[in-house]
C-alpha cells in the first residue's frame, strides 16, 4: 500500500513566527517612506502570499511599488528576521509521531524554500522532512492550490492518501482543490471560525491530535 503523506505549513502550524513576520513588514514599508500605526493589528500578514500582504498594507498609501517592498521584506527576514520565532510546544513530538507510523513529510510553505530551510535548521527539525516546498517557482507556487499540486506531481503522491496540514484558510483551499484532506490547527494565526468556514475535514486542538485525526481522515477517505 502507497504510505501515507503528512504535508505541514511551517508558519503559524509548525513555528510561531508572527513576531519577525510582522517586524520585517513594519520595517519593508518603511523603506519605502511609510510608517504603519503601532498599534495596527497585523497577525493576519502570516499565512497569505507575500505579494497579496505588501498589496494590502500599501493600499492605504496610495503606493504601488509591491515589488520593492516585498525585496526589502525578503532583506529584513532574511537578515534575521526569520529566526524572531519559536518552534510551537509538542511539535516535535507531533513530528516523531509521524516518522514512527511510516509517514512521508514535506513542508509546503508560501515563503521561499530557501527561508524556510534556514528556519528548519535552525530549529534542527528540517531532518524530520523528505522535502521542503516553497515559492520557488515565482507567484504561481506561492498559491497553496498550485503549490500542493506541484508537490503531488513532483513526488508522485496520492491524494487520497495525502493530508495538508496547516493554521489558515489557504492551506485548506489548497488541500481542497486537489482532492487532500485538510486538517486545520487551533494555536496559529486563523481568525475565529476561519477554519471551519473554509470546510476543515478535521481540526486539531493540539500537536498531539494531528496524527489521530490524520489516520482518521485518510480512513474514512477510503471508507467512502
Amino acid at each position: 500500500m502507497t504510505p501515507p503523506t503528512a504535508l505541514f505549513d511551517l508558519d503559524g502550524t509548525l513555528t510561531q513566527s508572527g513576531p519577525g513576520i510582522i517586524a520585517s513588514v513594519r520595517r519593508a514599508v518603511a523603506t519605502l517612506g511609510h510608517t504603519i500605526d503601532p498599534e495596527e493589528e497585523l497577525s493576519w500578514v502570516v499565512g497569505p502570499p507575500l505579494e497579496a500582504i505588501m498589496r494590502r498594507v500599501l493600499e492605504p498609501f496610495g503606493d504601488t511599488r509591491v515589488a520593492e517592498a516585498m525585496a526589502a521584506y525578503r532583506a529584513d527576514y532574511g537578515d534575521g528576521g526569520m529566526f524572531n520565532s519559536r518552534v510551537y510546544p509538542g511539535i516535535e513530538a507531533a513530528l516523531d509521531g509521524f516518522r514512527d507510523d511510516g509517514w512521508r513529510m514535506f513542508v509546503a510553505t508560501s515563503k521561499s524554500s530557501d527561508h524556510a530551510r534556514r528556519i528548519l535548521n535552525h530549529f534542527r527539525l528540517a531532518g524530520r522532512f523528505e522535502g521542503v516546498y516553497g515559492s520557488d517557482g515565482g507567484a504561481t507556487l506561492a498559491h497553496k492550490p498550485e503549490l500542493i499540486r506541484h508537490i503531488i506531481v513532483r513526488e508522485g503522491l496520492a491524494p487520497e492518501r495525502t493530508v495538508m496540514i496547516g493554521d489558515r484558510r489557504y492551506d485548506i483551499d489548497g488541500a481542497k482543490a486537489n482532492g487532500v484532506k485538510g486538517i486545520g490547527v487551533g494555536w496559529g494565526y486563523a481568525q475565529n471560525g476561519e477554519l471551519h468556514q473554509a470546510g476543515a475535514d478535521a481540526i486539531a486542538a493540539t500537536p498531539a491530535e494531528l496524527l489521530p485525526k490524520a489516520k482518521a481522515q485518510l480512513q474514512n477517505g477510503r471508507s467512502a
